[in-house]
């Protein structure tokens, strides 16, 4: 690549997909003309690389220091607008990261390009004279044949250090490399077949005397005709046409050849389109009366929170309220917290809006990211957008409305990678900037979404009946402790659950057991020495996964062949602690061995296709029982479900979390709610070891109020959300020792501004993952404090610290509002 004579007049601010404290400055090129904010731009970003950055700001302010041209523009018009911009900036801000973050999260990655490093021989290069050793002879036999990619030279060979090879060469001028960059997205296209440009359609029997002596062309021909309907201007895919006129291409070549057809190519949507297929169901009154009262809350409200029981008719109320969006020529977009949700709701909503609809997630190719983005940009086809988290960060253009159903999931919350966003707050945000209405949606509201609505700042409305006034399930507790004791326990069941179980099964009605730990067993221990195994890389238990026969570590996916014998004091006495939803399947297998199980976990949905075939296959009653993790407890619909089994409630309630029990019950309530949702009352069986314990009651007797209530006096004298905000400081090194330093030195900074309100440095329940040593630092700090100061202060102590060469390998991750 080239660099172009710049325009020292005129200057663009660029947004780099990486983590970078600022934007950086290119000079415009005197042939590139119309440049605006939001197009993607080629840059040289240090010596070598290239990357597609994004135009920020266009401006006049020359830099002090040389900068360089932009090399070329890639877009024609914005694919980032002003809108997006702007949540952009106020993501960046409030989530301490940067725009590059923020762009690399947002964009799919088709439309973020890098350039990679091309290897290949000098041209001059000959063997004479030159002396090589065995790695750098072996490096260059395999670039006789081509150029490769230094990643793909990586996994081709074996050489060790093949890096420094490939710099001894360099150094020798053996071989070059260079930066090439290219875009992994392609529009599809397709093979059409038409009549030919100079066809006669008054002249058919002609056409066909000239084919007599060809009687498969004289078909093929004729089928054409058939299937045209006389419509000069129809075409059909080639390979759809071949096929169903029982032809082959020989034989449409000789029609093309004799000019009557002709084949031309074509880009076509990689989006599957269906027509819509009935009308919206009326309301009943409650309903009716819910959507009325929403719609009159928008007038004053930006927000509004719709707090119904499980199965008590939302999804119908959304329908209406984007029915009435779509009236008004607005865009529509349904946040579901689940990959696995927008199975059974893509199809509901299909058969309603039609194409309208589109679908976005993480499951979808992302050639089908990259082509729904491009229709957004240009306003095309797509009016409503149901997905994921990542689909906050969609190019709208005339958003309306924003659905936030089970608006109190975790799921929502970005946890790993910057920026650590809430994606229904950046909707309540997104919607403020395009002055739409954002309606929140649970049966289980977060604390502090319902106290919003408590205090006035949100709107509320309540839906305390089921659908059809179906009664709520009834929650049946069983003590685990005492079931035990009493050897009334089969495995992991009860006998009352097993006895229902039987009931539901003989009745025709299906079932759900949930067990909210994937895998065998979570560990294995020696009953002699109690020796287990743990990750080299975490600290952490492995956990036996019996399918594959594996140890493997649920933070890093490590993973290990199950010893026969205890590696420590050498016995055969190696035993599984603890219980997965596998080892519930296989139990499952075993007591009912004529009912076709099915289970929903992180390892049978990796696939694709694999959420809709679990869940077509158990809405159409091919599978009779579903074991499933905290998959199933989020918003599916099952009209034929009797039972719900939670097979052990304890480790929900056990973990080491301010919003543990607040994630308990919604859970536990929201997996109940899946029981008896047409028609029937359902049953549920609750096991635990706990059954007095405040928050199992309430879930029994299905009492937000009281839970919320006794939440909130918690969370008052303890000094949590809502009525403080927060901040995690996540401090990562590889040696403990230096991690302690570190940590220690960051707290008593903190704490002579912040004082009373830092809390740590404190050991994680997971000390260790992948190698870094990590620890802790909780910032409380009062609603009336302004966070900005907070945050700039963080964001301040941190920089010095790294810029002391001791603590410059230390990673620091900052998380605010943390879940």
């Amino acid at each position: 690549m080239q660099d172009v004579s710049s325009n020292n007049n005129l200057f663009v601010d660029v947004i780099l997909p990486l983590f970078l404290e600022q934007n950086y400055t290119y000079s415009v090129p005197e042939n590139i003309s119309n440049l605006q904010p939001g197009v993607r731009v080629i840059v040289q970003f240090g010596s070598r690389k290239f990357y597609s950055a994004l135009v920020y700001k266009v401006h006049k302010n020359k830099p002090e220091v040389d900068c360089k041209p932009i090399v070329s523009v890639l877009d024609e018009f914005p694919i980032v607008n002003k809108t997006q911009l702007l949540v952009w900036e106020w993501i960046a801000n409030y989530y301490q990261t940067s725009l590059g973050d923020v762009y690399k999260a947002a964009l799919p990655a088709g439309l973020k390009l890098e350039s990679d490093s091309n290897v290949s021989l000098n041209n001059t290069f000959t063997e004479e004279n030159i002396s090589l050793n065995e790695k750098e002879k072996q490096l260059v036999e395999i670039l006789k044949n081509s150029n490769v990619e230094i990643q793909s030279l990586l996994k081709k060979t074996e050489i060790k250090n093949v890096l420094s090879v490939i710099k001894s060469l360099q150094e020798k001028k053996i071989i070059n490399i260079d930066e090439q960059i290219e875009s992994s997205y392609k529009p599809k296209t397709n093979v059409f077949v038409s009549l030919a440009k100079d066809f006669k359609t008054d002249k058919i029997e002609d056409y066909t005397n000239l084919l007599k002596r060809s009687k498969n062309q004289q078909e093929l021909f004729n089928y054409y005709i058939k299937i045209s309907e006389g419509k000069t201007d129809f075409k059909i895919e080639k390979s759809m046409f071949l096929k169903t006129a029982n032809s082959n291409s020989s034989v449409l070549n000789a029609l093309i050849q004799k000019g009557i057809l002709t084949s031309f190519t074509e880009h076509v949507s990689r989006l599957r389109k269906t027509n819509a297929t009935q009308g919206i169901h009326s309301l009943n009154p409650i309903q009716q009366e819910a959507y009325e009262k929403i719609k009159m809350l928008f007038e004053e409200k930006n927000v509004v929170l719709l707090h119904g029981v499980t199965s008590s008719g939302k999804t119908e109320i959304y329908t209406h309220l984007i029915q009435e969006a779509l009236k008004q020529g607005k865009q529509v977009l349904y946040l579901v917290p689940e990959i696995a949700l927008t199975t059974q709701l893509a199809e509901r909503l299909t058969r309603i809006f039609g194409e309208k609809l589109e679908i976005y997630h993480s499951r979808i190719s992302d050639a089908e990211k990259v082509e729904i983005w491009n229709n957004l940009c240009q306003k095309k086809e797509a009016k409503i957008i149901l997905g994921a988290r990542s689909s906050v960060f969609l190019p709208f253009t005339n958003l309306g409305l924003i659905i936030v159903d089970e608006e109190h999931e975790p799921s929502f919350k970005q946890f790993d990678n910057s920026p650590r966003y809430h994606a229904r707050n950046v909707a309540i945000v997104l919607a403020t900037f395009w002055k739409a209405k954002t309606l929140l949606g649970s049966a289980t509201p977060s604390l502090e979404s319902y106290s919003n609505a408590l205090n006035g700042k949100y709107g509320l409305v309540e839906l305390t009946k089921r659908f059809e006034n179906v009664k709520l399930p009834e929650i049946e507790i069983i003590d685990l402790e005492q079931s035990y004791k009493r050897k009334q326990m089969k495995g992991h069941f009860s006998f009352t659950l097993l006895e229902k179980m039987k009931q539901t099964l003989d009745s025709g009605e299906q079932i759900i057991l949930f067990q909210n730990r994937r895998g065998f067993s979570p560990y294995v221990e020696c009953k002699v020495c109690a020796w287990n195994p743990r990750c080299p890389h975490c600290d952490v238990s492995l956990s036996y996964h019996k399918y594959f026969n594996k140890l493997v570590c649920h933070y890093c996916g490590h993973s290990e062949k199950l010893p026969q014998k205890c590696p420590s004091c050498e016995q055969e006495t190696l035993q599984h602690k603890g219980f997965g939803t596998e080892q519930i399947e296989e139990e499952l297998k075993e007591l009912f061995p004529e009912v076709s199980v099915r289970r929903m976990d992180l390892d049978t949905t990796r696939s694709k296709k694999s959420y809709e075939n679990i869940i077509n296959d158990f809405a159409l009653g091919k599978a009779r029982i579903l074991v499933g993790t905290q998959i199933i407890s989020k918003g599916l619909d099952f009209e034929n479900v009797g039972l719900v089994g939670i097979l052990n409630a304890d480790n929900l309630l056990n973990y080491p979390h301010f919003r543990a029990y607040e994630r308990a019950f919604q859970m536990l309530t929201q997996v109940s709610g899946r029981a008896g949702r047409r028609n029937k009352q359902g049953n549920v069986i609750l096991q635990t070891f706990s059954a007095n314990h405040p928050i199992i009651q309430f879930v029994k007797s299905a009492d937000y109020q009281k839970f919320f209530e006794q939440q909130m006096i918690e969370r008052g004298l303890f000094h949590y959300p809502p009525y403080y905000r927060l901040i995690e400081i996540t401090i990562k090194h590889r040696d403990y020792n230096i991690l302690n330093k570190v940590a220690f030195l960051l707290a008593k900074t903190l704490q002579k501004s912040i004082d009373k309100y830092v809390l740590g440095p404190n050991n994680p329940p997971v000390g260790k993952i992948q190698n870094y040593y990590i620890k802790t630092i909780l910032l409380k700090i009062e609603n009336t404090t302004n966070i900005d100061q907070i945050k700039q202060l963080v964001a301040k102590e941190v920089n010095n610290l790294l810029l002391k060469q001791e603590f410059k390998s230390t990673r620091f991750f900052i998380d605010v509002d943390p879940m």
